[in-house]
């Protein structure tokens, strides 16, 4: 394989996030950098095919800005950093989600395979340019999907390579890619991925690089295989937040259940109090978390944070279908977190529901939208009488509970509360359990019985209920 660099380097460095973008589209924003290696061997250069092998769906690009060092770096300030790169270039990070749970952490297997790493197709001289001004663009079959700018990064260039350096001796020829912005997604055999560095005057020239498919991987070891977390984390925005199962199974249970069933694996404090649906004839709610945080009003802050495009506008319009909006208000009820226009452009982006431990405005227009939304009470005046909105895609604490993003909201007419992910399966399979010794409980009781050994559930009930079992399924 041919690539801009020549020889080979003696190591590839990518950072796992680095745009303000991407980190909102995850839900995180990490307080360090953070990075993984891949092999000087995955290397191509423009035009070379980056090969799907077979039985693998999710593969993925990502447009990056790749660093090529120019002079040993070894414990360098962050104000040196920029000193010691030479070369500045195009890149795709390329990966196989399907190969992710092999290697967790490392990416070897999924970010390490021979073409997948293209470069170039030009190399710019790094002295030529202001680190801080650098475009990066990727489209897909012509169709610009990534569009980026260095002024947002989390980590500017110097201050990875001092981090780097501080361990890791830097050496001439070595390639740091240094994150990808928001909209990477998957691609199949016959697309086309182009990405381009430029400063508007100077430009790599477009890295073109098409999708092949390729043979399927000898059984020596793991195998390709895709869950929805990986199809979510693969697609990004564009795929599905929620199994369609699972959240028809989660709207068949209770609320009241699940919270009885999340007590009884030690978690009693996932509800989140004090809210009600202003619409009880439209009270069922599934989705996935994107938190909203408010922080108290400081007039001297408020211009800044609070006007404009600000937090508060940025999560309505991050929303995806199957988000719920989940706003920490700090349980303060004396000013609106949203009104009606903002709700009806929750609802238009898709949203599931909004839930917030604060009031809300134009309550009657919200009651009547296709749409639940659960507040802690309605209140006339605007946010900026009490909140400051702060950031977006944290956890955050609403109504005594902390929620994280992509955490399961479920809410009905006696409240929310909040389900981990990871416990959904067998949560659901013991509601489902629960809810049908209640049927047949509700049933004895209005015939007369006695609740004593009969609720909960007791031995000498066991058989009646298991007969009873079999007549509810025939």
């Amino acid at each position: 394989m041919t690539h801009p660099l020549g020889n080979p380097p003696s190591k590839i460095i990518a950072v796992h996030l680095n745009y303000s973008s991407r980190a909102r589209e995850r839900g995180r924003v990490p307080a360090q950098p953070s990075y993984f290696l891949k092999p000087p061997s995955s290397l191509a250069g423009t035009q070379e095919a980056i090969v799907r092998p077979e039985g693998c769906e999710l593969l993925s690009f990502e447009g990056e800005i790749a660093l090529v060092i120019g002079s040993r770096a070894q414990r360098v300030a962050p104000e040196d950093g920029w000193r010691h790169v030479r070369w500045v270039t195009a890149a795709n990070d390329a990966g196989v989600y399907d190969l992710r749970y092999a290697d967790r952490g490392s990416n070897l297997r999924s970010k390490g395979a021979d073409g997948f790493t293209p470069i170039g197709p030009r190399l710019l001289d790094a002295r030529q340019l202001d680190p801080a001004a650098l475009r990066l663009r990727t489209w897909v079959n012509g169709e610009l999907v990534q569009d980026d700018t260095t002024d947002t990064l989390l980590f500017p260039f110097g201050r990875l390579i001092a981090d780097l350096s501080r361990l890791v001796t830097l050496e001439p020829g070595d390639v740091i890619l240094t994150g990808t912005p928001a909209g990477a997604s998957v691609v199949t055999p016959g697309d086309l991925v182009e990405v381009e560095v430029s400063d508007g005057q100077l430009s790599t020239g477009r890295l073109r690089n098409p999708v092949a498919a390729g043979p399927e991987l000898e059984p020596f070891g793991s195998m390709p295989k895709a869950d929805l977390a990986e199809r979510q984390a693969a697609y990004g925005p564009a795929g599905p937040l929620l199994d369609p199962a699972l959240e028809a199974s989660l709207k068949s249970v209770a609320v009241a259940t699940l919270s009885a069933q999340l007590r009884a694996r030690g978690l009693p404090h996932m509800s989140i109090d004090g809210v009600r649906p202003l619409d009880a004839a439209n009270p069922v709610m599934v989705g996935v978390a994107h938190t909203l945080r408010y922080l108290p009003l400081r007039e001297d802050l408020f211009k800044r944070y609070g006007t404009g495009l600000n937090a508060q506008k940025r999560a309505i319009e991050e929303l995806r279908p199957g988000h719920v909006l989940v706003m920490d208000a700090r349980r303060d009820p004396t000013a609106g977190t949203m009104g009606d226009i903002l709700a009806l452009r929750a609802m238009k982006r898709g949203a599931a529901g909004v839930v917030t431990d604060g009031a809300v405005r134009d309550s009657a227009a919200l009651a009547n939208l296709e749409m639940p939304v659960f507040a802690a009470g309605a209140h006339p005046s605007v946010l900026g009488r009490r909140h400051v909105p702060w950031d977006t895609g944290l956890p955050v604490a609403c109504g005594g509970a902390l929620v994280q993003p992509r955490d399961l909201i479920v809410g009905d007419a006696d409240g929310v509360v909040v389900v981990p992910p990871d416990l959904a399966g067998e949560l659901i399979a013991d509601c489902q359990e629960q809810e049908r010794q209640e049927r047949f409980i509700t049933e004895r009781v209005a015939a007369g019985e006695s609740v004593d050994g009969l609720y909960p559930l007791g031995p000498a009930w066991r058989d009646a209920y298991e007969t009873w079992c079999k007549g509810e399924t025939q």
